[in-house]
């Protein structure tokens, strides 16, 4: 019917970085969904899990057999060959447990970034290293001097390290593989019509640009064309997000992954693999996963100074003690206490406990944390881009009002009416008051003389009376009389209306649209109170787009678009220094999710755009987008204390243990730099516990 032509929605032609070096320890998943050089699917979770429990049977007994720094524990343990026990342990431990820290410090050196890999790898190496020395030392060549070893530290150092990865792993869910989830969205054959008119079913892979396939109802269409045979009602809202199931006839384009209605289609195919819509789409999703932000996480820069300095400090202080005691075992035991304490244990668990308490929050809160450093970073943003549909609305294009303008007439009358003169369409504005109808039990007459009025709507007898239902423009184009405020009021909650007429005067209206959630109202009010800019995206035409951005206050909002412009619209954000979060639903939305600083998505959505996104909003709920940037704020100010606390204890101890004031008979021995590791440990845990969401 085109009598809500003017209202209906328009539709156009579609012609991270020290965690990533885990990745040899993974045999899972290997796709191009890391956003920040850290994605921690990457990780290999399983493995890391079992790699840190294999590795835990082979330091408990370390633990217990060799010495802390020197220190013989009240629980120590000691036999005959005890020390070929411990390493022979200790080898196996450093090669199996340490190797993921190994292969990371490899590409990071490779990379010219040395980072956490490069650190713990410092740390272990040196342990190991020393301790195998100091063993030959020891029981081979059987040295005056009992030269101490660091088996001990090893074994904890890697125990602690890898369990710190695995309870990171274990807080942040796997990222899937959006692409794949997107190519699942075409069927895997179509039927083709052959030039003798028979039909073949052929894998979608054969089909060509040219050839005719046949899409049944309630089937998926298998590629992009356009219409020659039949008519039906289209759901694109999987591919363009709109909310409107779209009228097909012939020479109508189709989108291949869009789902047929009631009808049967004829489509000669225009686009298939790389040509067709759907697979644009995937690219500039791949794209801009690839190109998202490649700032490191602070954690890792953290490592990368500490270092840097541990390298020189360490290096400055064996010359200064070998040139001051010609003794290169005094000198070599300072260069390994400078090393082994730059790598503090507590620098592995300082993040991982925030990222695992700050999660746990999240998931109460109805927030799904996939990418840690555009969550941790999500607070920064200047900007929150929403798509309307689904985001703001509810995505349901329902009756939303039916009403009386006459008082001869009752509402229910009224709606019967219309049912009656609707009756036989398969315009989904036709099939919400239908349904509306049919639900209230109301009596659906036969209409005769049913004729469509270009442009306006359409008219019909019933009962001897001549009635038509109109769109608002004609009624001002006639000037007929009718309440303009009622009517003001439903097109300000985003409502497309159609107007009953009988003998020239309105007698009834039914409003249809997509509702506005309630929590968009509080959304918009308070992201405006925390200086960040509202901005509403959306497919629909400008007339719909600018009702729904006038109601809720929204001064910028872009509409008519299609994936591409929204994905273009955060790319030119960014370019002028704006920091972007984009909160959607639907595929269209994918790439602009994908783009965004931080990509929010609705947990109503399709898997592509959870799988493109970094953080989930579990509940549909506009205002988790408040609690989401409340978090990140706090969990970033958590993650900067631990650091401190991790690490800052360095600036201390690290000049300490190279002994700067060894002059006046100040050195802190390896023992007393054990402890203070220990004490930075607890500290970190606990404040990590302290991080809640008020």
């Amino acid at each position: 019917m085109k009598h809500h032509e003017e209202h209906n929605h328009e539709h156009h032609d579609h012609n991270h970085h020290n965690h990533e070096m885990m990745e040899h320890e993974h045999h899972g998943n290997h796709n191009d969904t890391d956003h920040s050089h850290m994605d921690h699917s990457m990780h290999g979770m399983g493995n890391l899990k079992r790699k840190f429990f294999v590795s835990l049977i082979f330091a408990i007994p370390i633990m217990f057999i060799s010495p802390m720094m020197g220190i013989t524990l009240p629980f120590q343990i000691s036999f005959k060959y005890s020390e070929w026990v411990v390493l022979i342990l200790s080898t196996i431990l450093f090669f199996y447990g340490g190797m993921p820290f190994l292969k990371g410090a490899k590409m990071e050196l490779k990379m010219k970034n040395p980072g956490m890999m490069t650190l713990i790898s410092l740390g272990i190496t040196v342990a190991y290293g020393y301790s195998i020395y100091a063993f030959v030392m020891n029981h081979l060549v059987q040295s005056s001097v009992h030269v101490m070893d660091f088996f001990w530290e090893l074994a904890s150092l890697i125990a602690i390290m890898l369990l710190g990865h695995w309870v990171e792993m274990n807080a942040v869910s796997d990222a899937g593989n959006a692409l794949e989830k997107m190519a699942s969205l075409l069927p895997k054959d179509a039927r083709v019509v052959r030039e003798d008119g028979t039909f073949e079913t052929i894998p979608l892979t054969e089909v060509k640009i040219g050839d005719v396939v046949q899409v049944s109802a309630g089937q998926t269409i298998p590629a992009d064309g356009h219409v020659i045979k039949g008519n039906s009602t289209v759901n694109e809202s999987m591919i363009t997000g709109e909310s409107l199931g779209v009228k097909k006839d012939v020479d109508d384009k189709v989108i291949g992954g869009s789902t047929n209605g009631n009808g049967t289609l004829l489509v000669e195919v225009d686009g298939t693999g790389e040509s067709g819509y759907l697979s644009q789409v995937m690219t500039l999703v791949s794209d801009a996963q690839k190109d998202k932000s490649k700032n490191e996480l602070l954690s890792n820069k953290v490592a990368q100074y500490l270092f840097y300095i541990a390298l020189f400090v360490g290096l400055l202080t064996f010359i200064i003690w070998f040139s001051v005691t010609r003794d290169s075992n005094i000198a070599l035991e300072r260069l390994v206490t400078v090393l082994i304490i730059a790598c503090p244990h507590a620098l592995g668990l300082a993040i991982p406990l925030v990222v695992a308490r700050s999660t746990s929050i999240a998931a109460k809160n109805g927030l799904l944390i996939r990418n840690r450093e555009s969550f941790e970073n999500a607070h920064k943003v200047d900007m929150v881009l929403m798509d309307k549909t689904g985001t703001l609305t509810y995505g349901n294009f329902e009756l939303n009002h039916y009403d009386s303008m006459d008082e001869v007439f009752t509402d229910e009358d009224v709606l019967s009416i219309f049912a009656s003169l609707e009756q036989g369409s398969s315009h989904p504005l036709a099939v919400g008051i239908l349904k509306k109808a049919e639900a209230l039990n109301l009596d659906i007459a036969h209409a005769d003389g049913i004729e469509t009025i270009p442009g306006v709507g359409m008219k019909g007898v019933l009962n001897q009376e001549e009635y038509l239902i109109v769109n608002e423009k004609y009624l001002i184009e006639n000037q007929f009389s009718y309440d303009k405020d009622r009517v003001e009021r439903l097109a300000k909650q985003g409502n497309s209306m159609s107007f009953l007429i009988r003998n020239k005067d309105v007698i009834g209206v039914v409003a249809q649209g997509d509702k506005i959630k309630e929590a968009s109202y509080e959304l918009i009010k308070t992201l405006k109170s925390m200086d960040v800019e509202p901005v509403m995206l959306t497919g629909d035409n400008e007339h719909f787009a600018k009702m729904v951005a006038q109601e809720l206050g929204i001064k910028r909002y872009y509409a008519e678009l299609k994936p591409e412009d929204k994905e273009s619209i955060v790319r030119k954000l960014q370019s002028e220094g704006k920091r972007v979060m984009m909160v959607g639903d639907g595929v269209n939305d994918a790439p602009a999710l994908a783009r965004a600083n931080v990509g929010v998505a609705i947990g109503a959505g399709t898997e592509v755009v959870i799988d493109s996104a970094d953080v989930i909003l579990v509940k549909s709920d506009p205002k988790d987008i408040l609690n989401l940037l409340r978090l990140s704020k706090k969990t970033s100010r958590k993650v900067i204390e631990n650091l401190w606390w991790g690490a800052g204890y360095n600036f201390i101890a690290i000049p300490l243990a190279a002994g700067i004031l060894a002059p006046i008979g100040i050195l802190l021995t390896p023992a007393v730099g054990a402890v203070f590791m220990s004490l930075s440990t607890v500290i970190v845990a606990i404040n990590a516990m302290l991080l809640k969401l008020d």
